[in-house]
């Protein structure tokens, strides 16, 4: 019997020079492009676009500059037809990436800021709200407990969910991200602890929205380097959608996309 929900895969494309995982890689605009391009190919539903990294060494930009960087791409994945989301927290750039017609926002700070909550209010566009024990916008490596992060989670979104809905935007338009890695805390049980229970956050009746790729607490566990946290990776979100996530945010979409259509087809079986 079918028991597991449709998966949409969001690819990962940072246009930074500072990103963990790769960044000044995609900085040059044409390069950029064909990376969206080869995410889509590779199975991704859409493309989410990052202009400011959020690592702990990451620089803070300003929003023009935010911009510079996202415009051209922006404007290249509509004329193809890409449908992207613009992972920003600032409502300037929210602004003129829902006036270019972006299809999410994804904001890791969770929509805190009241003119950014304002931005959305105003938009008929989904938008993912991040759970980060970080105050600003970006990580940092502070060991932290694990045993109260459900705790922490569950009063957060509950909070959360209350405040915007009062302001005008509606449950069904929000999508839930508990965070992962050094939003948690510099150590590995805090995802781990949120993996386990991650289907305890279904009771909110928002979709969940997970970004687990390459990610600190998958090199700990495993001792490996960046380049070698794929199948580490690949797990985390098998096991995420297993649990009830919806939505997956990765680097590299195709062995996600052929792991769920093989776990499909052993499924489907009659």
């Amino acid at each position: 019997m079918n028991c597991l929900s449709e998966l949409k895969i969001a690819g990962i494309l940072n246009i930074t020079p500072d990103s963990f995982s790769d960044g000044n890689r995609y900085l040059d605009t044409t390069v950029a492009i064909e990376q969206g391009r080869r995410l889509i190919a590779d199975g991704a539903d859409m493309v989410d676009i990052g202009a400011e990294s959020s690592n702990p060494d990451g620089e803070k930009i300003i929003a023009e500059q935010e911009i510079e960087r996202l415009a051209p791409v922006i404007g290249a994945f509509k004329e193809l037809g890409i449908a992207c989301s613009v992972d920003t927290y600032k409502p300037k750039v929210m602004e003129y990436a829902i006036s270019q017609g972006v299809d999410m926002i994804n904001d890791i700070t969770g929509l805190r800021d009241p003119a950014a909550v304002d931005v959305i209010r105003k938009a008929d566009l989904p938008v993912v709200i991040m759970f980060a024990r970080n105050r600003g916008p970006h990580a940092e490596r502070t060991v932290r407990d694990h045993a109260i992060i459900l705790e922490e989670l569950d009063e957060f979104f509950t909070e959360q969910l209350r405040s915007l809905n009062s302001a005008g935007i509606p449950r069904e338009r929000i999508l839930l991200d508990p965070g992962m890695g050094l939003f948690l805390g510099g150590n590995p049980e805090p995802s781990l602890m949120v993996l386990r229970h991650i289907d305890q956050l279904k009771k909110y009746g928002c979709k969940l929205y997970l970004s687990a790729s390459r990610k600190s607490f998958i090199g700990a566990i495993l001792d490996r380097r960046l380049n070698e946290r794929g199948i580490g990776t690949l797990a985390v979100e098998i096991w995420a959608w297993q649990h009830g996530v919806s939505w997956i945010r990765t680097h590299e979409p195709k062995p996600l996309r052929d792991a769920v259509r093989m776990i499909r087809a052993i499924e489907e079986i009659e």
